[in-house]
This record gives C-alpha cells, structure tokens and sequence, in this order.
C-alpha cells in the first residue's frame, strides 16, 4: 500500500502493529513483539495490547523516540557478507546487516526474511510493511536458490533424498529441488526457509556445509554483486516478486 492511501486509511484507525511497520520500524510480526515487549507508546501511555489502532494525530513512541511516516518506501537488495546478523540489533554485539544500508538510506530499514551469521548471500530490506508480510508469510512460496560448497562428497542419491525430505529432530525438511554441481559444490532450491534447513538437512546425512550462498530469490538475482553491496529492486522487480506470491 502506498504510504499516500495508508496515511488516508490512518484517518479512520489502523491497527498499531501496521503503523509500526509503514513506519519502518519492523515488519508486522516483528512489530507485534515490540508491542507486548512494552516498548511501544501512545500518546505517552506503554501499549501491550495487540489490538490497540491509532489515527490521524496520535503520536506514537518507540524506546521513547518518535516514529513517523515514511513517505518514501524503499526496497533493497543487500549481498550480506558472513559474520553478519539479521536483525535490528544484536544484544551479543555482533555486527548487524542492517548497519551496511546506514550511509546510504536515511529510511529506517528492516530485513525481509533471514540469513544466519555464517551465511553469505542475498537478502531483502524494505520500509514497507505490506511487501514484507507477503513475502515472508508461509504461504508464499517464493523459490530461494543457494549454491553450497561441502566438507564431504554429495551423491545423486543423497540429493534425491534431499529431495523427498528428511526429518530431524521431529521437523520435515524438504527442498524443491537439489542439483549436484560438483562432488562437494550443490544448488539447492527452496520454498520455506526454516532456521538453518539446509545445514539440518545436509548435517542429517552427515555432510558438514563449508560455505552457503543465496543467489537467487523469485525473479530477483544476486549476479555481481559484491559482499557488502546493495543495490535497489527495481520496479519490474518488486512486481514480479508480489506477483509470485501464491497468497496469504
């Protein structure tokens, strides 16, 4: 939603967790924790209360300072190097990937999904509340493609297998699709994107992961860019990356 319609739509009221996240602030899930964490304020009262709504003039605080509009929406494209983390901020005081965009965009800007720390690749910054509920809810299916270099040989059959799935730990692990490169290089191809999947799945058949890379996701490639680099989606990206979203 243009911030122009969302501001017309906030005359009426709009539930805070959304104003958080046209804000720029995080997106909707992770605004809804920033709410019962009581870090949120309306009018200079702590809401913990997910069904709160605002409107037109009420001002709203987070850790004490001020969020506003932005009229602005931006979305980027980030080659995260390792040793990065995906987060707002990280109370270990690792480095955060968010901190690379910070020179170069005045808009506060938040991840769209998650890379771990040891992981290399592409990943999604936006301002827009709406782009990242899309493409982050389970029911996406926005294809994400990662090259993998290995510790040990990886086997037609065991990409097969990778294929079918696997269960660990009581979780089903399966990828779309897992084409073997070279006896420890692999393009694994995925739609869910749990926690560390590709490291489950490969640790599972005993297959230790030397280096992960995201390279591809929907209609959208990370091509040359460099480690550390961004770039903006453009338009005809954004669109086609909507476009893919089977629903929510």
């Amino acid at each position: 939603m243009p911030a122009s319609d969302f501001i017309k739509k906030e005359k009426e009221e709009v539930r805070l967790q959304a104003f958080l996240a046209h804000c720029g602030v995080a997106s909707r899930r992770a605004s809804e924790q920033i709410i019962l964490d009581g870090r949120v304020a309306v009018n200079g009262v702590v809401v913990t209360e997910l069904g709160t709504k605002v409107k037109e003039g009420d001002k709203v605080t987070v850790d004490g300072k001020t969020v506003h509009l932005e009229a602005r929406k931006c979305y980027v494209l980030l080659n995260k190097p390792a040793g990065f983390v995906c987060s707002a901020s990280d109370e270990k005081g690792r480095q955060v990937a968010a901190d690379l965009l910070k020179d170069s965009y005045k808009e506060r800007l938040y991840n769209v999904g998650r890379l771990d720390m040891y992981s290399k690749g592409m990943i999604l910054f936006t301002n827009d509340g709406d782009f990242a509920a899309k493409l982050s809810h389970p029911s996406s299916q926005i294809e994400k493609e990662y090259i993998v270099e290995t510790s040990q040989d990886v086997t037609e059959e065991t990409a097969k297998l990778l294929e079918k799935g696997v269960r660990v730990d009581n979780v089903f692990y399966k990828c779309v699709r897992c084409q073997v490169l070279k006896p420890r290089k692999i393009k694994i191809i995925l739609i869910e994107g749990k926690n560390r999947e590709i490291r489950k799945m490969l640790e599972s058949q005993n297959i230790g992961t030397r280096s992960l890379v995201r390279v591809r996701i929907g209609n959208v490639n990370l091509d040359d860019l460099k480690p550390g680099e961004h770039r903006d989606l453009t338009p005809r990206e954004v669109k086609g990356l909507l476009e893919m979203c089977k629903g929510e």
